[in-house]
């Protein structure tokens, strides 16, 4: 496994991510779940049953209907501080969700380059700490490739590789995973609104993150 002993992972991101976690902090066994009841608590799972001995924490800081330029303020905060040594990002979505959903309210619009921007400076500020960053690219449970709002989502997922490739970070490809078992069945099989997935496509995501720590 990539990740060694004793190492924090934190993971960050909107509603995707957060999924229900305790606040401030999204790792407490006391009340309900802390971590969530998404990917970030099936990624935590499977590293605590397999890799106990490892003493691997996770923490989650997804916050819901964030969109990229949110990171910002908090990042010192949610993530430097604690100085771990993996770092996951998906971001991306509400940027490109409230073009679609709240068209009127062009103030609240994501822009692209400023999206490449926010994740430009959330990723420069953590490379001194650590190279461990895994850039998970926003994506829309559609098939159709000709629909406007999947459209959008593939250009900002486009931006997520070249941005991975240029600053040598991992980078999974969520739009294509998604894509892979469209093949087989409807979007509703995810979930209704085809951006917060259920379980199995919760246990995709987190697929994809144990795959490239190897674990």
């Amino acid at each position: 496994m990539l990740i060694t002993k004793h190492s924090t992972f934190i993971m960050i991101g909107d509603s995707v991510t957060d999924c229900g976690r305790k606040r401030p902090e999204g790792e407490d066994i006391s009340v309900g779940n802390g971590w969530g009841d998404g990917y970030v608590n099936l990624v935590r799972s499977h590293l605590g049953a397999f890799y106990p001995d490892y003493g691997i924490r996770v923490i989650n800081k997804g916050n819901s209907g964030e969109q990229s330029a949110d990171l910002l303020p908090r990042w010192e905060e949610d993530v430097l501080a604690y100085k771990p040594e993996w770092v996951s990002i998906l971001i991306g979505i509400n940027d490109v969700w409230r073009i679609f959903d709240s068209a009127n309210m062009k103030e609240i619009h994501g822009k692209r380059e400023l999206y490449e921007s926010h994740l430009r400076t959330v990723i420069e500020k953590t490379l001194p700490i650590t190279k461990n960053i895994i850039l998970m690219a926003p994506y829309f449970i559609e098939s159709n490739k000709q629909d406007a709002m999947r459209q959008e989502m593939d250009a900002y997922g486009v931006i997520c590789k070249k941005i991975a490739e240029e600053y040598g970070l991992f980078f999974i490809d969520l739009q294509a995973t998604f894509d892979g078992v469209l093949e087989h069945v409807h979007p509703m099989y995810f979930g209704w609104d085809r951006i917060h997935p259920n379980t199995i496509g919760h246990t995709l995501i987190a697929k994809q993150i144990l795959d490239i720590i190897e674990a």
